[in-house]
């Protein structure tokens, strides 16, 4: 039997990754990040387009060289279709067509969330399906019942901003440089977080909601901690508040951090209980966060559920997690048209 190569590429924000996957096994799994975002505090579309353009040939000609592999031996070409900036995932989704039109090789593609899930499956110790999947990232925040590689259900999801905005939205506040988020995470880890007290929203069902959240931690360090209940009266100076800030930063970010991750276990827990599944995972970028990854460890220790996290390499955006659901999505003969087009929202 031929073995089923699939090469990988995935640019649905500031990352080129380009990956190699053999039966399912990953053989390399490379990534460019872009460091020109610094100095913007955030994503620029534009600049991110641009340098996909830039990496995305040297980064796939690594992790072929890596895997072993030459392009002729590839069975399919998979890349992210959505969700994402427009710009990048045009880059990569023409790239890969491209590339399939003159090897004359089947195209495969992928729901960026969907490889997030799957990801846990990339691992040696993988959860048996049916599972539960916590994903978490910059952009989204769902919760999705996983009976088989390709067959998933939200049950629930944000219905306004994602964990890793108000994760991003705290560290902007807090006067942390960009990516803020892994340094809240890294203050947290020195801090108390029963020092201060911030409100979980009560949202029916398995959703999430981290809105009032955010605007919370705005008024609590407008008013450098002393509001009780958060006002739009701002009763501290800016002089008073950067005080505050600096002579409380790890206390903050462990209480932020500890807020954050109660509505999102509590949340993943109900839903677990209640439909019965034992077997629960965590995804996308925020699954990198150290205080999330320890609590939902040991949730399922206390609850005798069995948990399962993707290595640190595949909780972020990266071809490894495309590569790996094209080669189920081969399996299934579940090929697309050269015409498919890319899209900024799916899933």
């Amino acid at each position: 039997m031929n073995k089923i190569n699939i090469l990988a590429i995935e640019s649905s924000c500031d990352e080129t990754s380009a990956a190699v996957c053999s039966n399912g096994t990953l053989l390399s799994n490379r990534i460019a990040t872009q460091a020109v975002h610094a100095a913007h505090g955030g994503v620029v579309p534009e600049l991110a387009s641009r340098a996909h353009m830039q990496n995305i040939v040297p980064v796939v000609d690594v992790a072929l060289k890596e895997s072993g592999l030459q392009l002729a031996d590839m069975a399919a070409i998979a890349f992210t279709q959505a969700p994402g900036l427009i710009g990048s995932l045009l880059v990569g989704g023409q790239f890969a067509k491209s590339l399939a039109l003159a090897l004359d090789k089947p195209l495969i593609a992928v729901n960026h969330m969907q490889a997030h899930v799957l990801a846990n499956l990339i691992a040696d110790e993988k959860p048996s399906f049916p599972f539960l999947c916590l994903t978490v990232s910059g952009g989204h925040t769902q919760i999705v019942k996983c009976v088989g590689p390709t067959q998933m259900e939200i049950v629930g999801e944000t219905i306004d901003d994602a964990a890793g905005e108000a994760f991003d939205k705290a560290a902007k506040l807090l006067g942390l440089p960009y990516p803020g988020g892994p340094l809240v995470d890294k203050y947290a880890r020195e801090g108390n977080p029963d020092r201060f007290q911030f409100p979980e929203p009560k949202i029916p069902g398995y959703n999430f909601s981290f809105s009032g959240l955010k605007t919370a931690i705005l008024y609590f360090l407008r008013n450098a901690g002393t509001a009780q209940v958060y006002k739009e009266e701002f009763a501290a100076t800016e002089e008073e508040r950067k005080k505050f800030i600096e002579e409380n930063l790890a206390d903050i970010c462990a209480s932020i951090q500890s807020r954050i991750i109660t509505i999102l276990l509590n949340k993943l827990s109900r839903a677990a209980r209640d439909l019965g599944i034992t077997n629960l995972c965590i995804a996308g970028g925020v699954s990198a966060n150290s205080g999330l990854r320890k609590a939902f460890k040991e949730m399922g220790t206390a609850k005798g559920w069995n948990t399962f996290i993707p290595d640190f390499q595949y909780c972020t955006d990266n071809a490894g997690m495309i590569a790996i659901t094209g080669y189920y999505k081969y399996l299934e003969n579940d090929f697309a048209p050269l015409d498919t087009p890319s899209m900024a929202r799916g899933f």
